[in-house]
C-alpha cells in the first residue's frame, strides 16, 4: 500500500512538473529584454573597471621597480580603456496591428456603409433553374 501511494505522488510531482507554461506576453518580453540589455552594459562597467585597475597597477609596478634600480621590461601595448558611458536603453517600437496598418484592405473599399436599405433579393436576384 505504501509504494502505491509513493509512486502515485511521484507521478502526479513528475506531471506538474512537466506542465507547459504559458507563452510570456509582450510587456514580460520587452523588460526581459531591457534586463538583458541592461546585464550586457554591466559587463562593459565591469570590463572598463578592470582595465583602469590593471593599468593603476601596472604604473605602481613599474614606479616601485624604478624607485628601487630595478630593470622592468616594458608593458605590452595594448588597447586604450574604453568607457561604456550611462545606460540608455530605447524602448521598442510598438507593432501596429494589422487592422491599423492598412493592409487587410485597400482605403477606396471602405468608403461606404456595410449595408444598405436594398433587399437582398434586388441585389442578387435568386438565379432559375
Amino acid at each position: 500500500m505504501k509504494k502505491l501511494l509513493i509512486v502515485s505522488l511521484l507521478s502526479s510531482a513528475s506531471a506538474l512538473a512537466l506542465a507547459k507554461l504559458p507563452p510570456p506576453t509582450d510587456e514580460a518580453k520587452a523588460k526581459a529584454a531591457e534586463a538583458a540589455a541592461k546585464a550586457a552594459w554591466a559587463d562593459k562597467v565591469d570590463a572598463y573597471r578592470l582595465c583602469k585597475s590593471q593599468d593603476a597597477v601596472a604604473a605602481a609596478y613599474f614606479k616601485s621597480a624604478k624607485a628601487a634600480g630595478k630593470e622592468a621590461k616594458q608593458a605590452t601595448a595594448t588597447a586604450a580603456c574604453a568607457e561604456p558611458g550611462a545606460f540608455v536603453y530605447p524602448p521598442p517600437e510598438a507593432v501596429k496591428p494589422l487592422e491599423a496598418s492598412g493592409a487587410h484592405s485597400p482605403a477606396a473599399t471602405a468608403t461606404g456603409p456595410p449595408s444598405s436599405k436594398t433587399p437582398a433579393a434586388e441585389i442578387a436576384p435568386a438565379k432559375k433553374p
